[in-house]
C-alpha cells in the first residue's frame, strides 16, 4: 500500500497558512479544524515550514506568553521532510518514527498534492494487516 491509496481514502485537502499569521491563529486554525500541525506556505504554494501543536508548547515552556506574538514564519520548523505518492505505508512509518514526526506532505514533482498523519499511517497499516489475515484466511479454509 502506498501513500496515493491514503490520499485517495482521505482526500487531499491541506490546511496552510502565511508566514506572517500569527501563532494566536495558528492554535485556533489547529483547534478549529482539530488537526495537528499545519503548513505553512508562500504565494506560490511552495512549503516553507510547518507548525505543530508540539512546536507551539515547546515554545512556549521556553518564551511564555510571548509565543502567541510570534509568527508561523518564526516558529515553524524549516526542514520539512516529504513523501511521494509511491512512497509505501511502511516507509512512511519508519520516516515518521525515525524523525520523531506526526505530519508528512505528500509532494510530487515540487507540487503539494496533500498531508498524512501518524494517524493516517496506521489505520492504512492496520486496514492492510486486515486484508492479509483475510487472505491467508481464505487460503487456509480453501485448503482445507
Amino acid at each position: 500500500m502506498t501513500v496515493a491509496a491514503i490520499l485517495k481514502h482521505k482526500g487531499h485537502e491541506v490546511v496552510s497558512i502565511g508566514p506572517t499569521a500569527s501563532i494566536s491563529e495558528v492554535a485556533r486554525l489547529l483547534t478549529g479544524r482539530r488537526i495537528g500541525a499545519v503548513l505553512v506556505l508562500d504565494s506560490e504554494e511552495q512549503i516553507l515550514g510547518i507548525v505543530s501543536e508540539r512546536d507551539i508548547v515547546h515554545s512556549l515552556a521556553a518564551n511564555g506568553a510571548r509565543t502567541l506574538e510570534m509568527t508561523a514564519g518564526q516558529l515553524m520548523t524549516r526542514v520539512v521532510r516529504t513523501v511521494t505518492p509511491r512512497t509505501t505505508v511502511i516507509q512512511a512509518m519508519t520516516t515518521m518514527t525515525a524523525g520523531r514526526i506526526r505530519h508528512l506532505p505528500v509532494v510530487d514533482h515540487d507540487v503539494l498534492l496533500g498531508m498524512i498523519s501518524i494517524g493516517d499511517v496506521v489505520k492504512a497499516r492496520i486496514m492492510q494487516q486486515d486484508q492479509e489475515v483475510d487472505s491467508l484466511k481464505a487460503y487456509v479454509a480453501g485448503a482445507a
